[in-house]
């Protein structure tokens, strides 16, 4: 462990110097690159020095024990060894965490897609329903929610919505929300009481950056168009809606929900953005899946993560074996817990991948 913490120490000092390099202060992309690692480095070399601290000072008392006759001195040392042996197991633990790979996406902010699935009218129902349930999560989090594109369903609920969380490490929690969410309940519609199955897909991508995304404005069409639905008579008769088309890609972002042109083009651009930048994370979350068993974080929307069975208040999250009862909970927004157990299984995960959990 010494010689893993040791080279980190080399690359922080490294980091440290290019820091000051004229060359890097230039170049807002590297430097930014640069000033996070060093931020993340930071930390654990300050356990690293007081992690070698210990190490000495148990050394020493050993070395006392072993070649001292005065009994006094031997006494003091045997207190010295069993106060700092009851410290250095917490410390391995804390450094073993600080040592998992980080996600350099976690602490930036996040755009949330969620679209009905299977199951017509109570797809888009429940779609609904998980948008509550996130924007209660956000709420209680202290985190900013803002939509930014939505489409009603018929009969309630959305067809789609995106919506933007503004925050601290907003997509490093809500990434473990990405994939199928399956509901089984007797829908509004139901005549018989029948129990029907039916979904929504959910996709968190990490907001990029400018840095992130190199964008050329002359491959960006821009179109504006009246806004529909919600808001009044001023969006109805202005061409306040803005429709982004990425040419290269065929990505298209369409953003109506802001009061103005200028807002919603800012939004646009944003949602824009992330979409070009989630075709670069994609192939980082296929590799991860390849080396790694599990679809924790792994961002792929096509996998059925989790089924809410409201006839038995039951929640099931398929990546853990996870099974709880208290669903109206859950819905009401109390899904941290939840995610506390992902983390978890995450980071045991990658503990065994980096071969530090033994």
């Amino acid at each position: 462990m010494l010689d893993k913490l040791e080279s980190i120490y080399q690359r922080f000092l490294q980091v440290e110097t290019q820091l000051s390099d004229p060359d890097v202060l230039a170049d807002v992309k590297k430097f930014n690159t640069l000033n996070r690692e060093y931020g993340d480095l930071k930390e654990i070399v300050e356990v690293y020095h007081e992690y070698k601290k210990l190490i000495t000072g148990l050394n020493e008392a050993r070395e006392i024990l072993k070649t001292e006759s005065d009994a006094e001195l031997k006494e003091m040392a045997k207190m010295e060894l069993d106060e700092l042996s009851g410290l250095q197991e917490p410390l391995e633990e804390k450094i073993k965490f600080l040592l998992i790979p980080k996600d350099p996406n976690d602490n930036k902010n996040a755009i949330v897609e969620i679209r009905s699935g299977t199951g017509g009218d109570e797809a888009s129902i429940f779609a609904g329903d998980l948008y509550r349930m996130y924007e209660r999560f956000c709420q209680g989090r202290k985190w900013k929610t803002e939509v930014v594109e939505l489409m009603e369903g018929t009969a309630g609920g959305f067809n789609k919505i995106v919506f933007e969380v503004n925050g601290n490490n907003v997509y490093g929690t809500l990434k473990f929300e990405s994939g199928v969410h399956r509901v089984q309940r007797v829908p509004q519609t139901e005549s018989q009481g029948r129990v029907h199955t039916s979904a929504a897909t959910v996709a968190v991508l990490p907001e990029a950056d400018e840095v992130d995304v190199d964008l050329n404005m002359n491959d960006v069409r821009r179109d504006t168009f009246r806004a529909s639905g919600a808001g009044g008579q001023h969006v109805n008769k202005t061409e306040s809606a803005i429709r982004l088309t990425h040419i290269p890609t065929g990505i298209v972002v369409e953003c109506q929900d802001g009061r103005s042109q200028h807002q919603n083009f800012d939004k646009a651009l944003t949602v824009l953005r992330t979409r070009i930048y989630e075709r670069e994370l994609e192939a980082h979350n296929k590799k991860i899946a390849a080396e790694r068993k599990s679809l924790v974080s792994t961002g792929d929307r096509s996998a059925k993560i989790r089924t809410y069975n409201f006839p038995q208040s039951r929640m099931t999250d398929h990546r853990i074996g996870l099974t709880t009862y208290n669903l109206s909970e859950i819905m009401g927004g109390q899904i941290q817990d939840i995610i506390d157990q992902l983390q978890m299984a995450e980071n045991t995960e990658k503990l065994k991948a980096g071969g530090l959990d033994g």
